[in-house]
């Protein structure tokens, strides 16, 4: 295998990211893509196939990153392309209704039961979005609140970052933004009892949704206590308000296909992304009945899209779905297992100021020592120097992680052991090169 390294070519990659910045902004589609947090450009991808992605120089790389989640199979695998390529013979867009939309919602309800009904959109973004019209709608409230922390897309009423003290007003973290558009936001620490009572006293008659990533992934892998997000629960019911997990990240990444059904927290709506689109544009949400039933054209609330229900997402959603049976969730918690038991004695030896969080085919290199945070501001404020020489390290010997200290890493069940193995040894290297 190419390896990454002084004498690696990446020639073509550059002067297609000098090009690149005359047509994109920043020469990328999304922000984290620049490789601003790390050493370097960005590599252009050719193509790719299983766990192996290859650059435009010809580079190859073992990718740990499988498109930010989605590629829980990993890339271009033949009876997702296949399924994808026969639905395509027949039209990429309808525009209508088609059975591909039954046959998805189906197998979405049987991952998780608390989905009586279910809408599909066209990203994780769209999907939390819409949940949190849907709450409003359902409650009658406008209030939300939200964790410092857990990442739900660029929905405006969501990004707000968390003031001093307990728990504050939500304050825009981007420009463009209007004041009165999260004005109505209430942010609070993660795993923090206290903060959200306080808040629930507050302004509990008034709030319509908590929105939470049950298992925070996109800022870190935030561990949460399963007495916090009952806590959470219970609030919720006692003052008359949604509970809303975003399981965009952590859906489909455990056998019960919930993260809440694994801690035993039901939520009212849940939101998914991801996975659940194969690798296709695809994001859903789900309730029981009586709230859904808010939504157009039964109801008040409305959402739409052009392209919800694609029928290749669809079908690449289903066959993604139908490829995850028991010996698939097996396999990933097998190489899990093997990433954190064959990386713990190399950190150990080191004695570098990074740990390994991991809870099934997710994984986190996370900046510091000691126990693992679980809330936003607990993670080192120098994370990104200390992870970006591990980034660039790993890239240099073939392994290729997110270009982010806060990103995670994915696992797939066409990852082999000589991948992780191979990886631990090459973190082995790295990190003796960093002393």
């Amino acid at each position: 295998m190419a390896q990454l390294g002084e004498h690696m070519q990446r020639t073509k990659s550059e002067i297609l990211h000098n090009e690149a910045q005359n047509h994109l902004v920043g020469g990328v589609n999304s922000p984290v893509r620049a490789f601003k947090s790390v050493h370097g450009n960005p590599i252009y991808f050719e193509k790719a196939s299983g766990a192996i992605v290859i650059d435009v120089d010809g580079n190859k790389l073992v990718d740990f990153v499988q498109s930010w989640g989605p590629l829980i199979h990993g890339h271009s695998h033949p009876k997702i392309i296949e399924m994808v390529n026969k639905k395509m013979q027949n039209g990429t867009s309808f525009g209508a209704p088609h059975i591909g939309e039954i046959e998805l919602a189906k197998r979405v309800k049987k991952r998780f039961s608390h989905m009586e009904k279910v809408r599909f959109v066209s990203s994780g973004t769209e999907a939390v979005m819409s949940a949190v019209r849907l709450a409003r709608g359902y409650t009658g409230r406008d209030y939300l609140i939200k964790f410092e922390g857990c990442y739900h897309g660029h929905v405006d009423s969501l990004m707000v970052n968390s003031g001093s003290g307990m728990a504050t007003f939500g304050i825009a973290s981007s420009p463009g933004i209007p004041k009165n558009t999260v004005a109505t936001t209430l942010v609070a620490p993660l795993d923090d009892d206290e903060a959200v009572e306080y808040l629930f006293q507050q302004h509990g008659d008034d709030i319509a949704a908590v929105v939470i990533e049950p298992l925070p992934a996109n800022n870190g892998l935030l561990i949460q206590r399963k007495d916090f997000l009952i806590k959470l629960r219970n609030l919720c019911d006692k003052y008359g308000a949604l509970l809303i997990f975003d399981e965009v990240i952590s859906g489909f990444r455990f056998k019960d296909g919930s993260y809440g059904d694994l801690v035993g927290v039901t939520p009212d709506i849940t939101s998914l992304g991801k996975v659940i689109g194969g690798g296709l544009p695809v994001g859903a949400y789900g309730a029981r009945g009586e709230i859904m039933e808010k939504l157009s054209p039964i109801g008040p609330v409305y959402q739409a899209g052009t392209l919800s229900g694609n029928p290749l997402a669809m079908a690449a959603g289903m066959m993604t779905i139908d490829l995850l049976d028991d010996s698939a969730y097996d396999r990933l918690e097998s190489l899990g297992l093997l990433l954190e038991e064959s990386i713990k004695p190399v950190l150990e030896k080191h004695n570098h100021p990074v740990r390994l969080v991991r809870l099934g085919s997710l994984f986190w290199f996370s900046p510091g020592s000691g126990v693992p945070p679980s809330r936003a501001d607990l993670i080192p404020k120098n994370a990104g120097e200390l992870y970006s020489d591990i980034h660039k390290g790993l890239l240099e010997k073939g392994y290729m992680l997110a270009p982010s200290a806060y990103e995670i890493g994915f696992i797939a069940t066409v990852h082999q052991e000589k991948h992780i193995l191979g990886m631990v040894e090459a973190l082995d290297e790295v990190l003796s090169d960093l002393m």
